[in-house]
């Protein structure tokens, strides 16, 4: 992968969740490939959600102290913070593009950190919003 990309909170679950079949693998991989590149983003946002649903709501919840851990191992990517300003952008992209005020506010991290692509399942795939290309990595994998 070239160029940044920004991970969903859903595609960094797939790829600690072990029980998520096919998209864990898919997910695996690529949060591997940008291990690789160095091209990986986040926001706080991501982060936050990624430790509460790894720890209560998958299969097999990881640790505290592991998630902890894991939050500390993915914050050597870019990691981008919103503020007011972005609140308020995120507000104008949720209601002009008929979406979630959270997927509104990833949109607006995606594009502060400079990403060309987000990768996410909660998006229509294809769909460019505020200069970013959405991409679902799963589309055609097997659910669980």
């Amino acid at each position: 992968m070239t160029g940044r990309v920004f991970v969903d909170t859903n595609v960094l679950i797939y790829a600690h969740d072990a029980d998520a079949g096919r998209k864990h693998a898919v997910a695996a991989d690529l949060v591997a490939q940008l291990w690789a590149s160095r091209g990986g983003a986040l926001s706080v946002q991501v982060l936050q959600e990624f430790y509460v649903n790894v720890t209560r709501k998958i299969r097999a919840p990881l640790s505290k102290k592991l998630a902890r851990e894991m939050v500390e191992t993915y914050s050597v990517w870019h990691v981008e913070s919103v503020g007011a300003d972005e609140v308020v952008a995120a507000s104008g992209l949720e209601e002009r593009h008929k979406i979630s005020f959270w997927d509104a506010l990833i949109i607006v991290a995606a594009r502060k950190a400079g990403a060309e692509k987000l990768l996410s399942e909660d998006l229509n795939a294809g769909q460019r919003i505020a200069g970013i290309i959405v991409e679902n990595p799963f589309a055609g994998a097997r659910v669980r």
